[in-house]
Order: structure tokens, then sequence, then C-alpha cells
């Protein structure tokens, strides 16, 4: 029997026992058929303006339509009609278990218990239903499966709520919120210092740990700040603790508070503020805060200084023990920080450009799913000295594409040499004084670098 069936028989059986059990909710159901089911809204029932808050509402119906959502099977009909226990109405397209027992009997049979473990309603049933003999638990499976607050349907329905007059609508210019399975970089796929590895061990015990934290009276913790240059993965390491920890990442576009026509700045850096709230648990994620400090000492607008002094406060009074948000600052110039703004963070984690040997490790990392004849990461690991994860990441781009212009796709350790040289004149092209300006280099024919300012490797990406 094809796996397709084994998916869609699970499905069915899924919407029959949740439909029957009201003790489930919306964290037994896996996020894929969660998706399908949700109505919008942040939690079932009427709030007090009479709307209609959404949620996900009994009976749940199998159709073809549904089923095809939820377990990318193109016809789910086709995949289980020869089984002895389905059928399906022609008139509404809904599949039925016509003898539950024999499906569930049927389903045990081709599963194991780390599959069953993935989906809590049936880890329940199974494991309180007489007759089968299975090892899993509820609980268990619950701890396993992503939590319907980290679900992009869950997170739209709160927006769509809090942001429900038009002028609300422009304060979405001022954050990107993502749900962590639109991350697509886990802790995996980074190099990253024993430093900065303890910082997120330590984070990761605090919000497990928070409600002790809370009953002892430690409250100001859970406010980092990541120092160091462009490119050295202070963004993407913000967003791999998102998706590793499950949680909603809401990033603040801390220079669109200048644009014009955002109007009363000050009140949404609040309503900022109050987004995270309202999506907890969450990490909040501001970048270039450096411009804090700059529009402090600068003469600036009135109403730009306040929209700042308001961001402080509200860093402040913003906290991972009473409001389970996990505040991360970024900045790329730490000597721009002024005092006030240092004493917001209880916790200053450094990200240094890489040396030889996290550069070999990041090496092997991005190569992972790539051909390489002859591979020696420490040898472009030496010849890549001064450059960050983000210039190496560009660097395998380059080796790549040229290789496809040759119909390659197997590379060689020539090809990766070969695009540092390449990134390298970029790179002096890109720092050369444009101001003094080097005439040959401007002209074709040029030879690039020649007599041009070198700048080292000043970039502004942070990947």
């Amino acid at each position: 029997m094809s796996d397709a069936a084994l998916d869609v028989v699970e499905f069915v059986l899924t919407t029959s026992v949740y439909s029957d059990d009201r003790t489930l909710d919306e964290n037994d159901l896996p996020p894929s058929y969660r998706r399908v089911f949700w109505t919008g809204g942040s939690d079932d029932g009427d709030d007090e303006d009479g709307r209609t808050r959404g949620g996900i509402t009994r009976p749940l119906s199998a159709t073809n339509s549904t089923a095809r959502e939820a377990t990318g099977v193109d016809r789910p009909w086709e995949a289980v009609s020869g089984l002895m226990f389905t059928d399906r109405d022609e008139f509404s397209g809904t599949i039925t278990l016509t003898e539950q027992g024999m499906a569930e009997q049927w389903y045990l049979e081709r599963v194991d218990e780390e599959r069953l473990l993935e989906n809590p309603t049936l880890a329940k049933h199974f494991d309180e239903a007489d007759g089968y003999d299975v090892d899993v638990s509820h609980e268990d499976a619950r701890e396993r499966n992503r939590p319907i607050q980290a679900d992009r349907v869950w997170i739209d329905g709160l927006l769509e709520e809090y942001f429900d007059e038009e002028e609300d609508e422009e304060m979405l210019d001022l954050v990107d919120v993502r749900a962590p399975e639109e991350v697509d970089v886990t802790l995996d796929d980074l190099v990253l210092t024993e430093g900065q590895e303890a910082e997120i061990d330590k984070i990761a015990k605090a919000i497990e740990h928070r409600d002790y934290l809370a009953e002892i009276g430690l409250r100001e913790i859970g406010k980092l700040l990541f120092v160091g240059p462009p490119g050295t993965g202070k963004t993407s390491t913000a967003q791999a603790l998102a998706q590793d920890m499950d949680l909603p990442f809401v990033e603040v576009k801390l220079s669109m508070i200048t644009s014009q026509y955002l109007g009363e700045t000050a009140k949404n850096v609040d309503k900022t503020f109050e987004v995270a709230k309202r999506l907890s648990p969450c990490i909040l994620f501001i970048d270039e805060f450096d411009f804090v400090a700059k529009t402090r000492r600068s003469d600036e607008h009135a109403a730009l200084k306040r929209a700042v002094n308001t961001l402080l406060k509200s860093i402040d009074n913003i906290s991972l023990i009473q409001d389970d948000v996990l505040l991360i600052g970024a900045t790329n110039h730490p000597d721009q920080l002024d005092a006030a703004a240092w004493r917001r963070f209880d916790e200053i984690v450094n990200f240094p450009k890489p040396d030889y040997d996290m550069r070999a490790d990041i090496l092997r990392v991005i190569t992972r799913q790539m051909r390489i004849d002859e591979f020696d990461p420490e040898l472009v690991a030496e010849a890549t000295e001064g450059m960050t994860g983000s210039d190496l990441r560009m660097v395998l781009r380059e080796a790549v594409l040229e290789a496809l212009t040759e119909d390659r796709t197997a590379l060689t350790q020539e090809d990766l040499l070969n695009a540092v040289e390449e990134f390298e004149e970029r790179d002096n092209l890109k720092n050369m004084d444009m101001i003094d300006g080097d005439h040959d280099a401007l002209v074709a024919g040029g030879d690039v670098g020649s007599s041009g300012d070198d700048h080292g490797h000043d970039h502004d990406h942070d990947h």
C-alpha cells in the first residue's frame, strides 16, 4: 500500500477522533491539519464587540479538498478507494471510515511510534483505547507538536484582529512578522562561537524555567544585544532561535520610524511592542539599534526624538518573564551606542568575524549538499582571511554559477579559489574611494584594484 494511502487514512482518522473527543484542542492537531481547518482570529467564541473570533470548529470534514491540502496527496479518494473500510459521499465529496476499528488496526500495522508521536490526537486515542499495545503518551506528543501560537494562521488572525482600522494597516510597515515555519535557517545551519552557544543555552533555560524565575523575582532577563560587523550572523541567529524554539519572529525596521507617512511615530513604536506582547511567546528583533543613539545625539525633529525615547521606555517595560517576549537588539556599530542604550540589555553577545577554524567549519556546513572534488575547506579558509560567513556564502554562490556556465554541477577546489579571487576583486571595486577615484579602474580595460584603496570587507548584509 502506498504512502499516499497511509497519509489519507491518518487524516480521515484524525478528523473523526478529534470531532468526537471534546477534550482535544487545536494543539492536538498536526500543524498541516490546523492550517486547513482554521477560521482566523485567535480564539474560539465571540468577543465583546460581537465579532466572531476564529478557531477550529467541530465536526471536521474530511473531503477530497481538505485531505489534499492537509496531506499533499493529489487524489486522496483514489489513494484509499480500494480499502475495505472507506467510503465517499458523491454529493459532498466527504471521505468516511465505514469500519473505524478496522481502519485503526490497518493504520497501526503501518506506522511506528515515532510517527504516532507527531499526531497528539491519535497518540491520545490509541494510548487510552482498549486493545492496543502502543507505548506512546499524549503528553509527549503534545510537547513535540508545534503550538498553535507559532502557526501562520494564528499570527494572521491576531494581526487582522488587532489592526482592524484602515489607518492601523500602515503600522505593519514597521514590522515584519514571520511564523517559525517560514524561517529557513536553524541553529544546526550556523557555526557559533563558544560564547554565543553559551548565551543561547542560557536563554533557552530561562524560557524553559520562566515560571520559576518569576517566582523568585528575577524578571530582568531576556534582553540580548547582538554586536558585530555586518555578515557575522546576528540576524540569522535570531531567526534560527525563533525556528528552533517554535516562536513567532517579529522584526522591527527601526529606520522606518523616520518615514513621513507613518504619522505619529511614538504611537507606532508603542503599537509595535503591543504586537509583540499579543503574539507572545515570541522573539522581538530590533535591528540597527545604533540608530537610537545617533538620533538622541542629533538635531533631528522633536517627534523623532520622542519616538526614540518611547522605544527605550518600551524596552524597559517588556519582559521575557512577564510578557513572554524575548527581546534581541542588533548593531553593527557598538561604538555609537550611549550608556542609556547599553543598560537596556542584560546580556551582550559578541559576533566577531570568523577565525580560521570557524571559516573552515562554515565552509563545511554550507557545502553539505554540494559535490566538490578534492574539497579542502582548510585551504579555502586560509585564502579567505577577513571574510564573514555571509562573504563565504557569496563565494560559494559565485563558484556554483561559474560551474553552471560550463554545464557542470560538480565543483572543484580550483573553482572555489577562483571564486575567492573574483569576490575580492568585486570587493575592491565596491570599496573604492569614488571621490579621489581611480580612473583606470573605472574605465573598461582598467586594472581594477591596481591603485584603488582597499578599505577591507565592510558589507551591508547580515546572514
